[in-house]
């Protein structure tokens, strides 16, 4: 006879079934996602080919695509990694973009830290100050006359410092540092942690995925700034990669800025391209490092703020 107290077990499907919509949607996905493959690999890859063309090249663009590895040439790369011109701009903005992110990190850190804190007097006050600069632009006049006056005119400084800390990195941020429990803040309190004590030995290494996704988001920004360069500097010496490639991609004949002789025998529309496809080189090797705090880092510090 069977026990009524028994526990029946049920057996639950391990295999979900995809209806008919739900098979349609997905196989639109899957087609939206290689249009937006193709859509991106085909300039990217066109730009590849174009580079490494040689200059004795008959043919239309398409049949370019399409060049036996064995055809190309690296005497475009050749012609800018042995220009002192391209090397002293990929310095530059190398300067730039890692005092840029420190200095940034090194003010958005605690500025969002004391966001973050509840009871800190004068919070709403501080966050109020923080948005205006963020719906308001002060405009270009303005903050020209302000680097001025600060005598950074003709300093790789002028380009990092005016920007140094954004909004919405700031916001980002904060809202990560609220996302820490506050019984661990606490904790370090009683024990008489002071509050730099407790950013720097509890906060900040907790914080290594928004840390690295904000710093990732300032090294884009300060690596292809062209506005602040243009307007900031004046000597040649000092000027960033984006201004070179202005230059390279904007003269005639490459003879207004550029002279023909300083790269040697290399067709223009080769230099034209391997100069893009250099200047994407040092984000495309930075990104694999830092994907993987990415998601994680914008998603937790999205969820307050």
């Amino acid at each position: 006879m069977e026990n009524p107290l028994a526990i029946k077990t049920i057996k639950v499907p391990t295999v979900v079934r995809m209806t008919a919509s739900d098979r349609i949607f997905a196989l639109m996905v899957d087609s939206f996602l290689v249009v937006l493959f193709f859509i991106i690999a085909i300039p990217l890859w066109s730009t590849i080919t174009l580079s490494f063309r040689p200059n004795h090249f008959i043919g239309t663009n398409f049949e370019g695509m399409f060049l036996v590895p064995w055809k190309w040439s690296t005497a475009a790369y050749k012609a800018l990694l042995g220009n002192q011109g391209f090397l002293m701009a990929f310095w530059n903005s190398i300067r730039i973009m890692v005092m840029g992110v420190a200095s940034a990190l090194f003010l958005t850190i605690p500025l969002s830290y004391s966001l973050s804190i509840k009871s800190l007097p004068g919070r709403t006050l501080l966050v109020v100050i923080v948005l205006i600069p963020h719906m308001f632009d002060v405009g270009m006049i303005p903050s020209f006359l302000m680097v001025k006056d600060l005598g950074l005119i003709d300093h790789l400084a002028a380009v990092f410092l005016p920007t140094a800390v954004t909004t919405y990195n700031c916001l980002i941020m904060k809202g990560f540092f609220e996302g820490i429990p506050d019984e661990l803040k606490e904790s370090a309190r009683i024990d008489g942690a002071s509050e730099l004590y407790l950013l720097m030995k509890i906060i900040i290494p907790l914080s290594k995925p928004i840390i690295m996704s904000v710093g990732l988001f300032y090294a884009v920004s300060f690596w292809n700034d062209f506005f602040h360069p243009m307007l900031y500097l004046n000597s040649h010496d000092l000027i960033p990669l984006p201004i070179l490639l202005r230059n390279i991609l904007m003269a005639s004949g490459m003879n207004e800025f550029v002279e023909v002789s300083a790269f040697g025998e290399a067709p223009v529309q080769a230099i034209k391209a391997a100069s893009v496809f250099l200047a994407a080189i040092p984000m495309i090797i930075a990104y694999p490092f830092i994907q993987k705090y990415f998601a994680k880092g914008t998603l937790l510090g999205s969820v307050k703020g």
